[in-house]
C-alpha cells in the first residue's frame, strides 16, 4: 500500500491549515481521472475529483488545525515542525508501506526523517519538494486538502463579512484586500477577528500600528 500525504494552508494569515493523506494499492486509478496538483485545478474540478478520489481510496485523513491550534502550537515549534507533526498524525492512520509526501523543509531528507522518527512501525517515506506535481498520489492528497480549506474558508468569510461589510479576500498576508479587512475589523471592534493566526508578523504589525496611531492621537 501506498500514501501520499500534502497540505494546504500553510502561508495564510486566517483560517486553518489543512493536512490529508490518501492510501491505494497503487496510483493506476489516479492517472486515469488526470488527478494533478491542486494549484493547477479550477475550484469546481477540485471538487469533483475530490469526490471521486475518496470513492476510489482505500482510506483517506483529513486533518484540519484551526488557527487557534497553530498559534498554540508556534509558541513551542516552527511551522515546519507542525507540518511533520500532522503528517505524522496521517500516517499513523493510515499505516502504508510506502509514503510520499510534500517536503516544506529546504532539506527534502531531513523532513522525511523528522517524520519517520515519530512513528513506531516500519515504512519507506519518500519526501519531495513539489511532490504534488510529481507523485499523482501526492496530488490527490494535495485536491482533498485544499478542497477542505476552500470549505472551511468560505464558511468563516461568510460569517466574518456578516458583521464587516467589507470584502474578506484571499486570506493571504501579502493580499491587499486581506490586510484591508483585518485592519478595519480591529479599528472597529478593538481586537482581531475569529480565526485569525495571532502569531503571524502581518497581525502584529497591524496590532502595533494601531497602538501607535492611538498614541499619536492623544
Amino acid at each position: 500500500m501506498i500514501c501520499g500525504v500534502d497540505e494546504a494552508g500553510r502561508g495564510p494569515v486566517i483560517g486553518p491549515l489543512v493536512a490529508a493523506g490518501v492510501k491505494l494499492k497503487n496510483d493506476k486509478k489516479l492517472q486515469e481521472i488526470s488527478v494533478k496538483d491542486s494549484k493547477k485545478l479550477t475550484p469546481k474540478r477540485r471538487e469533483l475529483l475530490s469526490i471521486r478520489i475518496k470513492q476510489l481510496a482505500d482510506d483517506y485523513k483529513i486533518l484540519v488545525i484551526p488557527a487557534k491550534d497553530i498559534d498554540d502550537m508556534r509558541k513551542v515549534m516552527t511551522l515546519n515542525e507542525i507540518e511533520v507533526n500532522a503528517f505524522r498524525q496521517i500516517i499513523k492512520k493510515l499505516k502504508p508501506e510506502i509514503c510520499y509526501v510534500d517536503s516544506a523543509d529546504v532539506n527534502e531528507i531531513r523532513f522525511g526523517r523528522d517524520i519517520l522518527s515519530g512513528l513506531s512501525f516500519n515504512l519507506e517515506i519518500i519526501s519531495k519538494h513539489k511532490a504534488d506535481d510529481i507523485y499523482p498520489i501526492v496530488s490527490a492528497a494535495s485536491i482533498l486538502a485544499k478542497t477542505k480549506r476552500d470549505e472551511e474558508v468560505k464558511k468563516i468569510a461568510l460569517k466574518l463579512q456578516e458583521k464587516l461589510d467589507l470584502p474578506f479576500g484571499s486570506g493571504y498576508p501579502a493580499d491587499v484586500v486581506t490586510q484591508k479587512f483585518l485592519k478595519t475589523w480591529y479599528k472597529k471592534f478593538g481586537k482581531l477577528p475569529p480565526h485569525t493566526r495571532r502569531s503571524w508578523k502581518t497581525v502584529q504589525n497591524i496590532i502595533n500600528e494601531q497602538k501607535n496611531r492611538k498614541i499619536d492621537e492623544f
